[in-house]
């Protein structure tokens, strides 16, 4: 198993960045990038093999199924959340989607597109902007087909009571939709008390793929109910034929796979590679001690107002002059994202206290010269 010091030695990016940006997307690994390159020098040579990519979808669907402890006939390989919440969204039986207001477009949009099918779409507002767990369980009547939610939401680093939703859910006979874009690969799922109907997660965050990588993980009673949003050959099931024939789905969760972006795969599968040979637990401990730390050293010094409560791996910070602060972040290499007056920070397995202490001096700093 890796240490955190083995996994930061990856990511060359680290030698001139402190990098708190995960939550949009991380730097490259070396073995990603690497495989990306081999890659593209063999296709620019005529040297590549379409066959060899084309398998790269089904090694990474294994690899996610070892990661999460799964079947793989449970998992579909996709390209987005989006495109995996469409699919179950096509698959659902009638009945009412309740889902919260603020949630990531992705997770929302394809809800929000059975409105005009007939379904009756909830919306959750968020209290003091923030969705509580409480109103989501509230919302829940035996009407209720599914409710969706994210594991974590970047715009506070909120981490979801998911077990609680669990039983809220089973108690109106509802099936739970969960992202686990922004915390997968950093933190841990319990899927034995989770137990998602349909788990999605877009792997070009905290799992280090390139964009294009996706998965639905979908539970055993459930996958013969999905119907493919995208019908192709990838459909059927092996060997995939490519002409003509009748439209015949694979019994598996494949039936979902879409037409790969064969690159997207190339490089994801170095990227699970790594995941794989990490302690989940290490990880997860270590991601969120320094999320802690930084909450408290910018408390501490009055810096800024960390969000209370968050519970993740990321950190969201009010700071009164954005400006301010996104130019002293850039003279100090911190790369972080400002949304409006929100700071948003996330620590992954290669972050350590050196980062922590620069991106809190670098707030400390904005104080000082602005008293």
């Amino acid at each position: 198993m890796l240490s955190s010091e083995q996994f930061r030695s990856r990511f060359p990016a680290l030698q001139r960045h402190v990098w708190l940006d995960t939550p949009a997307s991380p730097p490259a690994a070396l073995e990603v990038a690497h495989a990306l390159q081999a890659a593209l020098d063999s296709w620019l040579y005529g040297d590549f093999d379409w066959q060899e990519w084309d398998r790269a979808p089904g090694a990474a669907r294994s690899s996610v199924a070892r990661l999460l402890g799964v079947a793989e006939e449970r998992v579909a390989v996709v390209g987005s959340v989006a495109e995996a919440a469409a699919t179950v969204a096509k698959s659902l039986p009638p009945g009412r989607i309740v889902v919260p207001a603020q949630e990531f477009r992705s997770n929302l949009f394809p809800w929000r597109q059975l409105e005009s099918a007939g379904h009756e779409v909830t919306l959750v507002p968020p209290r003091d902007g923030r969705t509580r767990t409480e109103d989501l369980v509230a919302a829940l009547d035996p009407r209720t087909a599914l409710l969706a939610v994210s594991d974590v939401l970047s715009i506070d680093g909120h981490r979801t009571d998911l077990p609680a939703l669990r039983r809220a859910a089973d108690g109106v006979g509802a099936r739970l939709f969960v992202d686990a874009t922004q915390s997968l690969g950093a933190l841990r799922l319990d899927l034995d008390r989770v137990r998602p109907d349909y788990l999605a997660v877009h792997g070009y965050k905290w799992m280090l793929c390139p964009r294009g990588a996706a998965w639905l993980v979908t539970a055993p009673e459930h996958v013969g109910g999905l119907v493919p949003l995208l019908p192709s050959w990838k459909s059927t099931e092996p060997p995939h034929g490519y002409f003509g024939g009748p439209y015949v789905t694979a019994g598996s969760a494949a039936r979902c796979d879409t037409s790969p972006a064969w690159l997207s795969w190339v490089g994801a599968l170095p990227a699970l590679d790594l995941l794989l040979d990490l302690d989940a637990e290490r990880v997860e401990r270590h991601c969120l001690r320094l999320a802690a730390e930084f909450r408290e050293r910018v408390a501490e010094t009055e810096a800024g107002a960390p969000l209370p409560g968050s519970g993740s791996h990321i950190a969201v910070v009010r700071v009164s002059d954005p400006d301010a602060v996104r130019a002293r972040l850039a003279r100090e290499g911190v790369r972080a994202t400002l949304l409006g007056d929100r700071l948003r920070v996330g620590f992954h397995y290669f972050n350590d206290g050196g980062d922590v202490e620069r991106a809190v001096d670098a707030l400390r700093d904005r104080k000082r010269r602005a008293s």
